[in-house]
């Protein structure tokens, strides 16, 4: 009787790590499947700045290409849909360099997204929006509110 319940418990542990292991390797595999494009979480922080510079790649990397070459002037930059880019400006941007600003970004970000309208949000450090610039492309005039 003995040589039976050693053998049921061995069996039993075996089944046991068997079933362990496969489980674990097809959820891993369900979850690489999955789509990335979920919203971000706060429990996210490290993935939330790259998925917060825009929800496409090209709007990623202009978005990522704007805060590395501002030298300190943009704290951060966003794309939305290609043709939206929010920009939050450091506090050492004097208030009437806000206008210039935006227009230089607007011609930056019509070179990088072409043949359609855009906008340019400008945001204080305090991310209160403080103005819009929409580039009209039948114009060619970008209109500040």
């Amino acid at each position: 009787m003995s040589l039976i319940k050693k053998f049921r418990k061995i069996a039993t542990v075996l089944l046991l790590v068997l079933f362990v292991t496969t489980t674990t390797a097809c959820s891993s595999a369900v979850q690489a499947k999955q789509p990335t494009t979920m919203l971000p979480t706060a429990s996210r922080s490290a993935d939330y700045s790259q998925i917060a510079r825009g929800n496409t790649q090209a709007g990623q990397d202009f978005g990522s290409w704007v805060v590395q070459t501002a030298r300190g002037m943009v704290k951060d930059a966003y794309v939305r849909d290609n043709n939206k880019l929010g920009v939050v400006i450091s506090p050492e941007v004097r208030p009437n360099e806000v206008k210039p600003l935006a227009k230089s970004l607007a011609q930056g970000f019509r070179r990088n997204f072409p043949n359609q309208d855009l906008t340019v949000l400008m945001y204080a450090p305090d991310k209160k929006l403080i103005l819009t610039a929409k580039y009209d492309t039948q114009t060619n005039q970008i209109e500040y509110k």
